[in-house]
């Protein structure tokens, strides 16, 4: 592995952790609030935030694995079926945020799962204040095509990510918050093809990309 490689995977590493923090964080607490507790109610509720939080945790780790690892277990195809559930936990059920699916049926390139998943990840993010997030994909003349598009009350893209996935962040400035965008980008050019993303409207994002 390259060094740019070795520094990407650094910088993945550091978001996954970042992101894991705040589940891992809350499995500690109600461990200690547990150990203390011995009021019946207030031990049921510690353990409803022991197993929300524990969930919380597998679904992110299970995300990025597919979203950001090799992926064992999967072939060079994914059932998009996988994805959905990936994206599914990612929403969340709060209601905050309505998710449209609008993927092709049958396995598609591992390569383009990733790529979905990022592009979800980060529309997801953006989606400060809730709303709507519309995935899709399908095989076209070019290659398959990857849509993702978020709408909500507020948008909110980090200027470092909107950068990284236009192609214009020096990899010299890659941080763990740019990484997956960074990588998004690499994937879809490295396989022939390309990722755009719409201009600023505060209101609307869409990411497009393109896997040949």
């Amino acid at each position: 592995m390259s060094q740019s490689g070795v520094d990407l995977a650094a910088l993945l590493c550091s978001k996954l952790c970042h992101d894991l923090l705040s589940p891992v964080g809350a499995i500690n607490n109600g461990l200690e609030l547990l150990e203390d507790e011995t009021d019946p109610e207030m031990r049921d509720r510690c353990l409803d935030l022991l197993a929300d939080s524990a969930r919380a945790s597998a679904d992110k780790l299970k995300y990025f694995r597919l979203a950001f690892g090799a992926a064992g277990g999967f072939g060079d195809d994914v059932d998009p079926a996988e994805a959905k559930q990936l994206v599914e936990s990612l929403v969340g059920d709060q209601g905050k945020i309505t998710l449209g699916w609008a993927v092709q049926s049958g396995t598609l390139p591992k390569k383009a799962i990733k790529i979905l998943l990022n592009l979800a990840l980060i529309a997801r993010e953006a989606l400060v204040r809730g709303g709507q997030l519309d995935v899709g994909a399908e095989q076209g003349d070019n290659g398959i095509e990857v849509v993702v598009r978020a709408e909500g009350p507020k948008i909110a893209l980090d200027d470092g990510i909107r950068a990284a996935l236009e192609g214009t962040l020096p990899q010299s400035e890659l941080t763990a918050r740019t990484a997956a965008a960074w990588m998004s980008r690499e994937l879809s050019c490295e396989n022939g093809g390309d990722l755009r993303v719409s201009p600023d409207s505060g209101t609307e994002l869409l990411l497009g990309a393109i896997v040949a």
